[in-house]
């Protein structure tokens, strides 16, 4: 037993380990021990004392002293000890304290285990192993000498040694140089220079400017060609001041691109766009069409685009070689777009994860998405197991910004080609005569329906909210009862009955039509460009027309039915007494005797015959009673076939299970006497071959048996085996109905799936407008001939490429079509079924879940709340409101305490203080602004001119007021602000007047042009200090 860390307490511990000891023996040797509570309270003391003795000395002394102690003990290290004392110390050295002492036996054990070699018995004990082991396999060493003079004297070495040199000197001569080669030409830029070109651009003989985004150097997009702009000023880059504009460049494209001159009156941010499309502004490429006196940076390119040409010829002088790569721009107000991935018809990510699959999926489903897991699981882990990874080229990571580049193609050139009049000089311009007369009218046009706006549609609005919120909570209180479980293994009123399936699914495509809704109403305050909303928009619109389609056929189906119930009720009649009763007796009648020569059991084929025709006459007899009640019945059906048309298909479907009840129990009684006979007669065989089925483990064992035992088995299995036949034709006559009369129930569920999730309205747009349903993209290698043709010049040499969107498949629209006629393949021809027929054993019908999951594929896994409903449908839309300026990222400054505070009418007029009247258009000289020149005509104010400013922009507003702020309502732009500005003298020119207040739903009008000159704090033309202090909508 060791000693304890403190003296005192040696006594308690060796009385609590001798304690341990013998408890441990007694109770896991002996196996007669108990609890002992001896050794816990000794446990405790000892605990106790050291407590005591680390209170009192602390945990360091304690340490010292054990320290000492051991050193008596330990002759290796007192021998060490004084060596070291021998070399180290001196006569007037200071004794050194116990801390120090411990920290340098650490460092000189620390140091000595490392710096020590092996120790010598360590390596005798490995020497006697090597000859012991090379001793008791001196065969194997025996056989490996041979083997290595056999090698030697036969030249293998030799050749081993010659074959590794040849390699490494192919391998030095040849790979290695191959390698270096294309590492070095991969980070060598080849001067190809890729132009992505719309088709559908203009094309003019007029010079322009080409405007769009650079993805890198020589990798460009077009997005628009700028017509009648001066190019005269395209080097714009000031030599004394870096990039520094000047007055000279301040018309220029790109300065109008980074001041936002080109942005103005977007209706919505202009940064989403920069984001989507991945880069922070868009710049200019280069020229079309330009004059020879140009001179063009080496960046920018040329394009001459003649009009009967199919590409543009382009030149640039960084470019070894040109790929024109032409596209067709999606328009988006028709939801046109392009895609990489095909777009998904059906509700993907239904189910989050780490949530439990909902009671829609069936057992296939959650089947079939568990094994796409895997797969995808097994894929990553290939991934990981590459020898060489493959990282994706700048290129290639570039296709997807591309595809964003190619959909946001077209609003962008929209909104470029609407502001490209705020370049140049604009005609100032008041209304004449008749446009103030439609003026008048439209104002009061625009007062009656704000009253019918302010008053009535709000009424109209909560009426209808009210109403569908109560139409909401009845579905859910019918939802409750259909989905209601008595237990969770139990089947719910939705899974026994087609017509509570075809309810449920109508209700519940009622609970998610308003969430879908006001999700597509919710891309009205973005882009058109946004593409996520286009399948919810054809997933809505499809279930509607459907929806349409069905209540259309069913009005139809319905009076067809209304009008000829009786004879639709005769008809059923006969159908079911000639198929069910009189079928099913003449085939019963006809196997009791023998059928087709087949000799069987006449006692228990009478038995069984009288049995099951008993059966039928009570059924019959109980037809006979429904009779007068069935066409009341044909009529309801019809009645609610104004519901749809599969609504009667899914009565028919469930009276056509109650009406053939019988034969479902004909089944499964010959199916249980036939499964019963037959296991006996296994159990019976194995009984002859001394064998028996184990229950327990599932499998043959061995067993001996008796003479009695065995006479008994010849005796039973004889007579089960004559009676065989007669109980497998009965069987198989039941089974056969069975059979057919599921074929038919499966034919009324894919009629159902049809009418549910038909994909009329994704057909209609392939056949429309296929750029709709995108189903990837393509590129198709054009004829370059035309362009290489007497090319005299130093052109580079030049390949069209064409991009073209491939349009969805008709198998990927139909995908869950072909899955639902897989699923019902494996279910009814797999050999589960065949085996299960075989032996007797009931095949059940294809869940019910496994038909319907097609249809629930367009509704969500959890159906919203009637709360989530209520909050969706009352939460106010924002109004779409044109997007304040911005220059260079910053919004236009607020207005300072000493500016007056501009109010807009309910009739959308500019009320400004009385103190400035709308006198005439020049004020007195003495209100212009003080400025200083500080070069190229450029004027800024001093601070002593502040007040005079102010005055400048209140004149401004005037002349705005006074020039055409006619707001129009509706939707339609507001009048353009007045050119307040240029009532100044043109050297020092004041703003432009403020744009127009914005309309019900329209776009604010443009700002006023200011004077060539301007003051703030940053020095800019006065053309864009026109609207920063009016009213952008």
């Amino acid at each position: 037993m060791s000693a304890s860390l403190a003296p005192e307490c040696n006594e308690v511990k060796e009385r609590y380990d001798t304690c341990f000891l013998k408890w441990y023996s007694e109770k896991y040797l002996r196996g007669t021990g108990t609890d002992n509570n001896e050794c816990a309270d000794l446990f405790k003391n000892y605990q106790k004392c050291l407590t005591v003795a680390l209170k009192e000395r602390g945990i360091d002394k304690l340490l010292d002293e054990a320290r000492e102690d051991s050193k008596e003990s330990d002759a290796t290290y007192l021998g060490r000890k004084s060596r070291s004392r021998k070399t180290t110390s001196s006569p007037s050295s200071e004794p050194p304290s116990a801390q120090q002492s411990a920290w340098r036996q650490a460092s000189a054990c620390t140091t000595r285990g490392n710096s020590d070699s092996m120790h010598p018995l360590s390596v005798l004990s490995l020497g006697i192993f090597v000859a012991g082991y090379i001793t008791a396999r001196w065969d194997l060493v025996t056989r490996l000498y041979e083997l290595a003079i056999f090698a030697w004297n036969y030249g293998v070495v030799t050749r081993a040694a010659k074959g590794f040199a040849l390699l490494t000197f192919v391998f030095l001569l040849v790979f290695i140089p191959v390698e270096r080669l294309a590492t070095r030409e991969s980070n060598l830029n080849d001067g190809l220079m890729r132009i992505f070109w719309p088709t559908d651009i203009q094309r003019s003989d007029l010079p322009g400017v080409v405007v769009g985004w650079r993805n890198s150097s020589l990798d460009v997009f077009v997005v628009a060609i700028l017509d009648d702009v001066d190019v005269s000023t395209l080097q714009y880059l000031d030599r004394r001041n870096g990039h520094q504009l000047t007055k000279q460049q301040a018309g220029h494209v790109e300065f109008a691109l980074k001041a936002g001159t080109l942005f103005r009156n977007s209706p919505h941010p202009v940064n989403s766009i920069y984001e989507r499309c991945g880069h922070g502004a868009m710049h200019v490429l280069g020229l079309t069409n330009p004059s020879d006196a140009v001179v063009l940076d080496p960046s920018l390119f040329v394009a001459t685009t003649p009009a009967n040409a199919k590409a543009p010829r382009i030149t640039c002088a960084r470019a070894l070689s040109i790929q024109i790569i032409l596209y067709d721009r999606p328009r988006p107000s028709r939801m046109q777009y392009i895609s990489l991935n095909p777009i998904s018809l059906a509700l993907g990510n239904k189910e989050a994860p780490g949530l439990p699959p909902t009671e829609h999926m069936a057992e296939e489903e959650k089947h079939e998405l568990k094994k796409k897991e895997q797969k995808r699981k097994l894929v990553e882990k290939l991934k990981q197991h590459t020898i060489v990874k493959r990282s994706p080229s700048p290129k290639e990571r570039a296709l997807p910004k591309i595809v964003n580049q190619i959909n946001w193609s077209w609003e962008l050139e929209q909104l470029l080609q609407k502001n490209i009049s705020r370049i140049g000089t604009r005609p100032k311009r008041t209304l004449s005569v008749s446009e103030r007369v439609v003026e008048q009218a439209t104002t009061m046009r625009n007062f009656v329906w704000d009253l019918f706006i302010l008053y009535l549609l709000p009424l109209i609005q909560w009426g209808f909210v009210y109403m569908l919120m109560g139409h909401r909570a009845v579905a859910e209180f019918l939802l409750q009862i259909l989905e209601f479980r008595l237990k969770d293994n139990y089947l719910a009123l939705k899974d026994i009955s087609a017509t509570a399936q075809q309810v449920e699914i109508r209700l519940q495509q009622f609970c998610y039509w308003p969430m879908q809704y006001t999700t597509l109403r919710q891309r009205k305050n973005d882009w058109e460009s946004v593409t996520t909303s286009h399948p919810d928009y054809i997933r809505f619109y499809n279930s509607l027309w459907l929806v349409a389609n069905d209540v259309i056929i069913g009005i139809a189906l319905g009076s067809y039915i209304i009008d000829n119930a009786e004879w639709v009720a005769n008809a059923i009649s006969e159908l079911l007494s000639k198929y069910t009763v009189q079928a099913l007796q003449r085939s019963i009648s006809w196997l009791m005797g023998w059928p087709a020569g087949l000799k069987l059991n006449s006692e228990l084929a009478m038995f069984l015959g009288d049995l099951f025709l008993w059966v039928i006459d009570y059924w019959s007899n109980c037809i006979v009673t429904l009779q007068p009640v069935l066409p009341h019945i044909i009529w309801f059906i019809g009645f609610s076939s104004f519901a749809g048309a599969s609504m009667p298909i899914a009565m028919f479907s469930d009276l056509l299970s109650a009406l053939t009840v019988h034969i479902y129990s004909f089944y499964l009684a010959s199916a249980r006497i036939y499964h019963w006979q037959l296991t006996i007669l296994i159990s019976l065989f194995h009984l002859f071959r001394g064998k028996k089925h184990n229950v327990l483990r599932n499998r043959i064992d061995s067993c001996d048996y008796d003479l009695d035992q065995l006479l008994v088995g010849t005796i039973l299995f004889t007579l089960l085996f004559f009676l065989l036949p007669t109980v497998v034709v009965f069987y198989l006559n039941f089974a056969i109905a069975r059979m057919v009369i599921i074929s038919l129930k499966a034919v009324f569920d894919t009629l159902l799936s049809c009418l549910n999730h038909f994909p009329l309205f994704a057909l209609m747009l392939r056949v429309k407008d296929p750029r709709r349903l995108p189903g990837g993209i393509r590129f198709e290698l054009r004829d370059t001939h035309d362009y290489r043709l007497n090319n005299t010049s130093n052109e580079p040499p030049t390949s069209v490429i064409y991009l073209k969107s491939i349009p969805l498949t008709f198998r990927a629209m139909f995908h869950q079509y072909f899955q639902m006629g897989n699923r019902i393949r494996k279910h009814y021809l797999s050999p589960q079924v065949l085996l299960c027929l075989l032996t007797g054993r009931f095949v059940p019908p294809l869940n019910r879940k496994n038909l319907y999951s097609l249809q629930y594929s367009m509704l969500p896994a959890r159906r919203a709340g009637i709360r989530q409903m209520w909050d969706a449908i009352t939460t106010v839309q924002p109004s779409r409101k044109p997007v304040p300026f911005a220059m260079n990222g910053r919004r236009a400054r607020r207005r300072r305490q000493d500016e007056p505070q501009i109010i807009i009418h309910p009739r959308l007029l500019i009320r400004v203080p009385k103190t400035f009247s709308a006198g005439p258009r020049i004020p007195p000289r003495n209100l212009r602004p003080q400025t200083r020149r500080l070069g190229d005509g450029v004027r800024v104010p001093v601070p002593e001119a502040e007040e005079q400013a102010v005055a400048c922009r209140h004149a401004g507003l005037l002349g705005a007021q006074r020039d055409g702020l006619g707001a129009v309502e509706g939707g339609e732009d507001v009048g353009d602000g007045g050119e307040g500005g240029q009532a100044w003298p043109r050297e020092g020119g004041c703003r432009g007047g403020g744009a127009g207040p914005v309309g019900w739903g329209g776009a604010g009008g443009r700002g006023g042009v200011g004077g060539e000159g301007g003051w703030e704090e940053e020095v800019y033309e006065g053309e864009f200090l026109g609207v920063l202090d009016g009213f952008a909508g």
